[in-house]
């Protein structure tokens, strides 16, 4: 229900788990959820109405933008991008070596940025433009939210 905004949070560095990747499912999985969240003191984010009145944070319908500019507006986040967690399995990045760069075009061509590697899923990372496009994406989601309340 929230897969790009459990990626978006990961791009800001936010320590974030997605439920799908936990293997929880059926009867309790919202208690199971909840117990969680507290026992690790995470927040949790939701779009179901129930789960979010016995604890959790209500996210909105939506695109994924407007998601991250309710949870800007709520104080839940900051609209700054990190880039130290890979999106797809939340483990923290490093700079990828030589070898881990392998033949990566972008690993030949120094202006491109450098090179981050998910040591957990192999995921090799490279700050070209698309780190740009993200962080004007970023930029618009802070003009979307205005000032946190609070």
């Amino acid at each position: 229900m929230l897969g790009r905004l459990a990626r978006y949070l990961r791009f800001l560095g936010h320590d974030t788990l997605f439920a799908c990747d936990l293997g929880l499912d059926g009867p309790g999985e919202d208690t199971r959820l909840l117990h969680l969240a507290a026992d690790e003191h995470r927040i949790l984010l939701t779009r179901d109405h129930e789960l979010a009145r016995r604890g959790g944070v209500l996210v909105p319908d939506g695109d994924v933008l407007d998601q991250v500019a309710a949870l800007v507006r709520e104080g839940v986040v900051e609209p700054v991008l990190s880039l130290d967690r890979c999106s797809r399995c939340n483990t923290l990045l490093r700079p990828a070596t030589e070898n881990e760069a392998g033949t990566c075009p972008h690993a030949q061509r120094p202006e491109q940025g450098r090179l981050l590697w998910c040591s957990t899923c192999r995921q090799l990372y490279w700050l070209g433009s698309h780190v740009d496009r993200l962080t004007e994406r970023l930029d618009q989601v802070a003009r979307m939210a205005g000032p946190p309340r609070g």
